[in-house]
């Protein structure tokens, strides 16, 4: 089974991939405008027809106190969306934490400032796929 790993935020989208269902890696990052979800769309249509994952993990930025705020309803929203046009299944996946930790990841590893920046996407968004795939581990999707 092939999967993909998102992190949705307002102006990229760090995408991640595992094709072991043990091991998630990172795979890209998706950039565009501010709040312009039509073009992250787009992009990810195109990257799905390439990957062709059998099963999409989007991060679910719910609040510290475990609420939905208004990013969690953007990824609902988007998850729907992605999944109507798609045709692949989208699970949510709370990521509570995962820019945070992929940060700490990093700084631990000595990658500077400007290289965190362009990679902490990807990497939250391996943490997002990691946490699905431990927690789902021989459950079958």
């Amino acid at each position: 089974m092939i999967y993909l790993g998102l992190d949705l935020g307002s102006v990229t989208c760090g995408v991640s991939h595992s094709d072991t269902g043990f091991i998630a890696s990172p795979l890209t990052t998706i950039r565009f405008r501010p709040n312009d979800y039509d073009s992250a769309l787009d992009q990810l249509l195109v990257l799905i027809q390439k990957e062709k994952p059998d099963l999409i993990v989007l991060g679910w930025p719910l609040l510290e106190n475990g609420d939905r705020g208004e990013r969690a309803q953007i990824s609902e929203e988007f998850g729907r969306v992605l999944e109507e046009e798609s045709g692949v299944k989208v699970v949510l996946q709370d990521e509570r934490n995962t820019t945070s930790e992929s940060e700490a990841i990093l700084i631990m590893a000595d990658v500077s400032r400007k290289k965190r920046k362009k990679v902490i996407d990807r990497m939250a968004a391996v943490r997002i796929l990691q946490y699905y795939l431990d927690a789902n581990q021989g459950k079958g999707d």
